[in-house]
């Protein structure tokens, strides 16, 4: 899928590759979707992965509502990181939600990814893809944070479970 560059592209990819996600979670058991990845990584099962999604779209969120609604400058990634240190916070998210049910995680996923697709249906094709419409995206736009949150975030997430479901037929 080509990268978005409208509004309508955006809405399409967010929702076409998060539906792509959830039928391919639906595809496996719920037995091989509990089970531990067959690979070294720092997320080990599908709940870490979904988890990931999720804090990440929280992020989104909260850059969001500081930078676009309240005009200032939100901490990216994370307070306390910076993009270079995201291994590092990716790493503190994984251990934050490590009591967290598959299932939980499932329907966190579901509200957030609701709530983003929402954020993007408030604004017009100028205000997402225009570069410099918002100071806290500096050289960036609104929408490739958008993108990073869902679409391509989304893949992500789609080649790990893949990844799993093919060792998981060789073992």
């Amino acid at each position: 899928m080509a990268r978005p560059t409208t509004k309508t592209d955006l809405l399409e990819a967010a929702t076409t590759q998060y539906e792509k996600l959830q039928d391919l979670i639906q595809s496996m058991s719920e037995e091989e979707q509990a089970a531990a990845f067959l690979f070294e990584d720092r997320d080990k099962n599908l709940r870490d992965v979904l988890i990931h999604l999720h804090e990440w779209q929280n992020m989104m969120k909260k850059w969001y509502q500081v930078g676009t609604i309240e005009g200032g400058t939100p901490a990216t990634p994370a307070e306390g990181y910076t993009w270079r240190t995201t291994p590092e916070l990716n790493q503190k998210i994984w251990q934050d939600y490590q009591k967290t049910s598959l299932t939980e995680a499932k329907e966190l996923l579901a509200t957030t990814h609701a709530e983003v697709l929402a954020l993007i249906q408030q604004h017009s094709n100028e205000e997402i893809f225009g570069k410099k419409v918002y100071a806290w995206t500096k050289t960036s736009t609104l929408g490739a944070y958008f993108i990073g949150a869902t679409s391509s975030h989304y893949d992500w997430a789609m080649k790990k479970i893949r990844k799993q479901i093919r060792l998981t037929k060789k073992a």
